[in-house]
């Protein structure tokens, strides 16, 4: 009997088609041979894949869908007639992909053109030869039914590269096992965290290594041993493989179970401990685990899981070993945990607190800190002072400038990519190194660093908030300097306020009449396909990725063109060190660049000019790189970019990511595109004025506010003679 065909919902046929929802639904309303709902509800129906193929493809409607997104539909689809093979699912196809990586593109190409069988054979034998890499892995086995999943998989780690590839399957099993709590540390906060250990270890724990995140970070910086354990069996296959992929270099050891309650390495003495714990959980093990050795610092409280994970991670380190956690706010001053921070303390086992600003992981509306830690040496002089660095103003807001709190984003993720990474990682990095290097000598940085002394610390709350220790610092501020710096600003925002204004005084627009103007529109991966333009990407370090057509070598020295850079209208500012620099595309003149996560923040997309012109581009933009004699730049960016245009290429829940190639763009001649360039080109003008303004606004009065809370500034009796009159009252 013939097995009935899988059903997609509206959404997948937008993302097969490379169309909004919006579009389909007008097909479903407009077109009385578009295919008739199979199954599902009256509000969401579900729809014959065949059919809808043989539909799309009778209207010449080719699939934009990248390859990581054909893989994710191929799986939801093939998971409706039994997981892919008989040994575990997707955990199978994790040991495909450590293969796969291992493959040239053209055998890739070749294995996905092979017959259903002859293809699922070929995936037994893949898994086979790397069955010694990965311990513990059984014989897989793999029906021709498999063969979809199977040719999705192969092309994602051809085109996107095999981390692409594991992370797609990592996600569909972790919404099979309804787990939940898994988020990867960005890379950009794992990289500080790695940084933050002073030398090169050798080997690096991480004791909830989720996706192994940490642990990359930590072969980056030259570590040759990783180990590491999760709780979650699909995070421990998902880290084992991606680390084999991203270091192949290091001996990889990762283990299933509870840290706390079954550590799998209880013998291990590390270098560093890199590690970011779940938080607030309560059943951790404190009653089982109340006589453990590990608590040389105090037994934890219930409710100080955290303390807990501390303590683990300071047993893991050999003496003079170094540890950096990312905890909740609350552990630094609940009373709960007080005697167990108190013993930190005067242990000399606590080096820095370091807050973060909200939004820099999961969850993103809490401010969260890292903890240094070091293991005390035998007989070792106690320590002095602790480190305090307090980031947490240090934001890059709608506006787009450093020294400027923002508001929580509303979609996960987004927040992260829009934060000033550079400038967090060299004001934590610079006070570190200066700290580490001589801790009596640190000269305190007012408003970002405080050494504070051990014996001030110890009192009867032990609040460690970098917060309240930061910003009570005592040094002094020369009021005749303030009062020059506001008056530069101020003088700088009137300049800027003209600027806004004559910005603002473009009209040369009007209304298209009567009704809406409507246009055929292609898809950029259609443009692409004609040479109307091309698209390139950088690959993320670690994988192999597609050859990208013109990208060219560069030296490791080049600044890097970021997607916080684009929302915020500044220069490059990313760190080469966040690319592959051998392959990743040199931006020219005349490029668009598109940021590659949608969310809130500043503009989606801008013209490369000369200040862009000769940067790396780093990961998480795209760039269309138009004929100028059949697209132009401005036009091309303004249409990329529009709001609607970004939501219906967009895809996921929490993190919005778009893809490119199913962006749409008018088809109009090219004179006309020019004056639609001219239109889009004066709004990116006014935007840049405004945020420039604004941000100049906001330091003014933050100056100002300073100054006159703190001392150093007066309000002026011809001020207060005029308010006194009744005169200038602020509205």
């Amino acid at each position: 009997m013939p097995q009935s065909s899988a059903q997609v919902t509206a959404a997948e046929i937008s993302r097969i088609a490379g169309v909004t929802r919006a579009t389909v639904s007008n097909w479903r309303r407009r077109h009385e041979d578009f295919p008739a709902p199979s199954g599902g509800t009256e509000s969401s129906p579900l729809y014959d894949l065949e059919a809808v193929r043989a539909w799309l493809a009778a209207r010449g409607q080719a699939s934009a869908a990248s390859p990581s997104e054909e893989l994710r539909t191929t799986l939801r689809l093939h998971a409706q007639d039994g997981a892919a093979g008989d040994g575990g699912g997707t955990a199978d196809l994790l040991h495909v992909v450590l293969a796969a990586a291992r493959q040239p593109a053209e055998e890739l190409k070749a294995a996905a053109q092979l017959p259903d069988a002859e293809l699922a054979a070929r995936a037994e034998r893949d898994v086979a030869a790397v069955a010694d890499a990965v311990p513990g892995v059984d014989p897989v086995h793999f029906k021709p039914d498999d063969a979809a999943v199977l040719r999705a998989l192969y092309a994602c780690v051809r085109d996107e590269g095999a981390r692409a590839a594991a992370d797609v399957l990592a996600e569909r099993e972790l919404e099979d096992s309804a787990a939940s709590g898994a988020y990867r540390t960005p890379t950009r906060l794992a990289d500080l965290l790695a940084r933050l250990i002073p030398g090169t270890p050798s080997r690096v724990l991480d004791p909830a290594c989720g996706s192994g995140t940490l642990l990359a970070a930590a072969a980056r910086r030259g570590a040759s041993k990783l180990y590491g354990q999760d709780t979650l069996p699909v995070q421990v296959r998902r880290s084992a493989v991606g680390l084999m992929l991203t270091a192949p270099e290091a001996a990889v050891t990762v283990r299933a179970g509870d840290s706390l309650r079954a550590d799998a390495f209880p013998d291990l003495l590390a270098d560093a401990v890199l590690c970011n714990p779940p938080y607030g959980v309560r059943d951790w093990g404190h009653d089982e685990l109340a006589y453990d050795p590990r608590w040389a610092y105090g037994v934890p409280a219930r409710a100080e899981s955290e303390l807990a994970w501390v303590q683990h991670a300071l047993a893991h380190l050999a003496p003079g070993g170094y540890a950096a956690l990312l905890l909740p706010p609350a552990t630094a001053g609940r009373a709960s945990g007080r005697r167990v921070r108190a013993e930190l303390v005067r242990s000399g086992a606590l080096r820095a607190v370091i807050a973060l600003p909200v939004g820099a992981s999961v969850p993103l509306h809490v401010g969260l800190q890292i903890w240094v830690l070091q293991r005390p040496e035998p007989g070792a002089a106690g320590r002095q002072s602790i480190l305090f660095v307090d980031t947490a103003d240090q934001t890059t807001d709608t506006h787009g400038q450093a020294g400027t709190a923002a508001s929580p984003r509303t979609r996960g993720g987004s927040r992260s990519a829009s934060l000033d990474w550079a400038e967090i990682t060299r004001q934590v990095l610079g006070a570190w190194q200066a700290f580490t290097e001589n801790p009596d000598a640190f000269e305190d940085e007012p408003g970002v660093a405080r050494a504070v002394g051990v014996v001030d610390l110890l009192d009867d709350v032990v609040d460690l908030a970098p917060a309240r220790l930061v910003r009570a610092s005592g040094t002094r501020v020369d009021p005749a300097a303030l009062s020059a710096k506001v008056e530069e600003t101020r003088q700088d925002l009137v300049t800027a306020a003209k600027s806004l204004g004559r910005a603002a005084g473009y009209d040369r627009w009007g209304a298209a009449g009567d009704s809406v103007r409507e246009w055929r529109t292609a898809t950029a991966a259609d443009l692409a396909r004609g040479g109307a333009l091309t698209l390139l990407r950088t690959a993320p370090e670690g994988t192999r990725g597609r050859a990208e057509a013109g990208a060219g070598t560069a030296p490791a020295d080049r600044p890097v063109l970021t997607g916080s850079d684009i929302a915020r209208g500044s220069g490059p500012t990313g760190d080469p060190g966040d690319v592959r620099t051998e392959t990743a595309p040199v931006v020219e003149a005349g490029d668009v660049l598109v940021r590659a996560v949608a969310s809130g923040a500043g503009p989606m997309a801008r013209v490369a000019g000369e200040r862009e012109a000769g940067a790396l581009l780093g990961p998480h933009v795209h760039l269309f790189r138009p004929d100028p004699a059949r697209l132009d730049a401005w036009f091309l960016a303004g249409f990329l970019g529009a709001e609607e245009n970004i939501a219906g290429a967009s895809t996921g829940s929490t993190v919005l990511t778009v893809s490119p190639g199913r962006l749409r763009v008018p088809l109009l001649p090219l004179e006309e595109q020019r004056r639609y360039g001219e239109a889009f080109r004066h709004v990116h003008a006014l935007r840049a004025e405004a945020q420039r303004a604004t941000r100049l606004a906001e330091e003014t009065a933050r100056l100002l506010s300073g100054g006159l809370t703190g001392g150093q500034l007066l309000p002026s009796r011809e001020a207060a003679e005029v308010r006194g009159r009744g005169g200038d009252s602020p509205h």
